[in-house]
């Protein structure tokens, strides 16, 4: 389970835009976290994510409450969590060829003997060709860097996906290109889905149950 448990979180103590939320996911499971642009649910994603230190609560993955964030977390927690965010050029060094985005995670936990079969797997998973993995994120689309960056969170096999407004900036093919990748990997690897946005179309259609965000607290739908 992924579970968030009274979560108080944001930028200001005086002014949390997160206020005792909580939210389980199960194995396997895909959840919908729907709500308004501004309403806190990227930095409840964020939090879950081990990204975002909580005021209070606690986030516990696979039975085990988190023992640290970002890179103070415990690496068995760290890298049990994939996460694709909105905008892709926020999120990929500039400096890395598409290839070498997708293996970063491989390199920093050890594992470049992987890197030979995994990112080819994973790049043809996405659908981008050998010639984009040579190419660096300026001289690619926002929709080919995205299928880079989630072909990045997959490398490592997380057992939990957050998926933080992922096709907001991309078109209808390559939204439903994305989200049929995340689903494959789903059910291959039984792994858990929080999907983060404001389409409710679209979070009803891909997720199991969508949870809509009123006000500070989250409502089951």
């Amino acid at each position: 389970m992924l579970e968030l448990d009274t979560i108080t979180a944001g930028y200001d103590r005086a002014r949390p835009v997160v206020r005792e939320v909580s939210l389980t996911l199960a194995p396997g499971e895909a959840v919908g976290l729907l709500g308004p642009s501004g309403c806190g649910k990227s930095t409840l994603a964020r939090v879950a994510a081990l990204l975002h230190r909580p005021y209070a609560g606690r986030v516990v993955i696979d039975g085990e409450p988190a023992r640290g964030w970002r890179h103070t977390a415990p690496r068995a927690q760290r890298t049990a969590v994939g996460v694709v965010f909105q905008q892709p050029r926020t999120s990929a060094d500039p400096r890395l060829a598409l290839r070498d985005l997708i293996a970063e995670p491989l390199r920093a936990t050890g594992r470049r003997d992987e890197i030979a079969a995994r990112v080819p797997e994973l790049a043809d998973a996405v659908g981008l060709t050998g010639e984009l993995l040579g190419r660096r994120p300026h001289e690619v689309s926002d929709g080919q860097l995205q299928r880079a960056c989630l072909a990045r969170a997959l490398v490592l096999r997380p057992r939990w996906l957050i998926c933080d407004e992922m096709t907001a900036m991309l078109d209808a093919s390559t939204t439903a290109a994305l989200v049929a990748v995340v689903e494959e990997y789903r059910r291959a690897e039984g792994a858990g889905l929080l999907a983060v946005g404001h389409d409710r179309v679209l979070l009803e259609r891909w997720c199991d149950r969508t949870v809509h965000w009123k006000s500070t607290t989250p409502a089951a739908a």
